[in-house]
């Protein structure tokens, strides 16, 4: 008997179908791959990158994407760039995932979204936390230093663009319909330039923050009623373009609390004579992917 057996009555494939088949089998698995790579980078988690210039966002995005920081000007157009987080610095969702799961390495990529801290220009960040998408988190960075002073506008423009940050956030769970509560999306506000010996330290730049912002939302309230806006339109609206409690007379933190909105302070350096100490930034980062 035949070793073809029963297929003995099949006709045998001809050429064109046997280099059809073959390549069918080579181009497949390459075209998946590319269709997979392509589209990686639009699914990675973005962190935000805002704060008012100066304040060294850009010099912590380089250092982020390069390992070092770089000598940088003040930006004109957001920039997004593709980094990883250090191998000893551990992802919240990969927790229970093994090193060797192949994968691996691609929880640690994120996207970091440096937006300009021009006046002008700060409309960017606020576009974004309006539009959230893959965003995980917001670094809103500040000149520690800066902020010691009593003297210079540095404190009053940064507790503006903080404020104005906050209450994009909390509108994002007041104005959201049906049940569904919206995803939180954490702040960390980095103390920058800790090196310095006139920089405030996390809790004193927590204190001046909250102090700065309570006048700016003072303000604005006057502002409103001295535009001829009534008390009446005003309460209509308080709720909604109050940050934090409502009728409460200082801010706090903590208020965010009540909009799901978490805010954390912690403090570094991204350039100094002994280098760059920017580790627990790096660890709120992988806390929040």
């Amino acid at each position: 008997m035949s070793w073809a057996g029963p297929f003995r009555f099949l006709p045998e494939p001809s050429p064109l179908i046997i280099i059809t088949s073959l390549l069918l089998v080579v181009s497949i698995p390459l075209i998946l791959h590319l269709v997979i790579y392509s589209t990686t980078s639009d699914t990675f988690p973005t962190i935000l990158l805002a704060g008012p210039s100066g304040a060294g966002k850009t010099a912590f995005a380089t250092l982020l994407e390069r390992g070092r920081p770089a000598i940088t000007h003040t930006s004109q157009v957001p920039l997004t760039i593709e980094v990883s987080l250090p191998v000893k610095t551990s992802v919240a969702s990969s927790r229970f995932r093994s090193p060797n799961d192949p994968t691996w390495e691609v929880t640690k990529k994120l996207l970091i979204h440096d937006t300009p801290g021009h006046g002008k220009l700060r409309h960017h960040a606020v576009d974004t936390v309006s539009k959230p998408q893959n965003l995980q988190g917001i670094i809103f960075m500040v000149d520690a230093a800066d902020l010691a002073s009593d003297t210079s506008e540095g404190p009053r423009q940064t507790a503006e663009y903080l404020h104005d940050v906050l209450l994009q956030l909390q509108k994002q769970v007041t104005d959201s319909k049906g049940s569904k509560a919206r995803k939180e999306i954490p702040l960390l506000i980095a103390a920058n330039k800790l090196d310095l010996f006139t920089a405030l330290p996390a809790t004193l730049v927590k204190n001046k923050l909250e102090f700065e912002i309570t006048k700016v939302r003072k303000s604005r309230s006057e502002g409103l009623l001295d535009s001829g806006v009534t008390a009446k339109d005003l309460d209509i609206g308080e709720e909604r373009d109050w940050l934090g409690e409502t009728g409460a007379g200082t801010f706090e933190f903590s208020q965010l609390e009540e909009f799901n909105i978490q805010v954390k302070i912690l403090g570094g350096n991204v350039t100094g004579a002994e280098g760059s100490e920017v580790k627990q930034w790096w660890d709120w980062i992988g806390g929040v992917l």
